[in-house]
């Protein structure tokens, strides 16, 4: 059912914790399924995410997948991050199962959510980046679980 790179993540997550004094902070959730994953940003002045931390309350596949999106986006910059999308965790994690696909999209939504306090912080703001959804439910079409 998950791939092999998806139990690995699960069972050995990379980058989870907190970032005191972190550049962005971002929390998303859905209301459907439970999931809350928090995302922490260490952004230096040239824009390069430096160091970035999650935790995740949720199922396998959200630990995954934040797991993933933190190793995706650290070393990246600001736009490069920005364009890290919840296709580009399935990928990197060979695919999961089609009733799991919303975990990717709450780390992506996470990494964009974390970016756009940073934005507020700094007062800049983010070519491509609009403001996040704190529930990724919102709006969705009902979806069986």
């Amino acid at each position: 059912m998950y791939s092999e790179k998806v139990m690995d993540h699960f069972q050995n997550p990379r980058n989870v914790g907190e970032i005191e004094n972190a550049s962005g902070v971002g929390t998303v959730g859905n209301a459907k399924c439970g999931d809350i994953m928090r995302m922490f940003l260490d952004i230096d002045d040239n824009g390069i995410i430096q160091d970035v931390k999650f935790k995740t309350f949720g199922c396998g596949a959200a630990v995954a997948t934040s797991s993933m999106a933190t190793e995706l986006v650290k070393g990246k910059s600001i736009q490069e991050a920005l364009q890290v999308t919840n296709k580009a965790v399935m990928e990197a994690l060979d695919g999961l199962p089609p009733v799991k696909v919303h975990c990717s999209l709450l780390a992506e939504e996470a990494i964009h959510a974390a970016l756009w306090d940073y934005a507020q912080k700094k007062g800049i703001e983010i070519e491509g980046l609009s403001k996040p959804k704190s529930d990724i439910s919102e709006g969705e079409e009902e979806e069986d679980y």
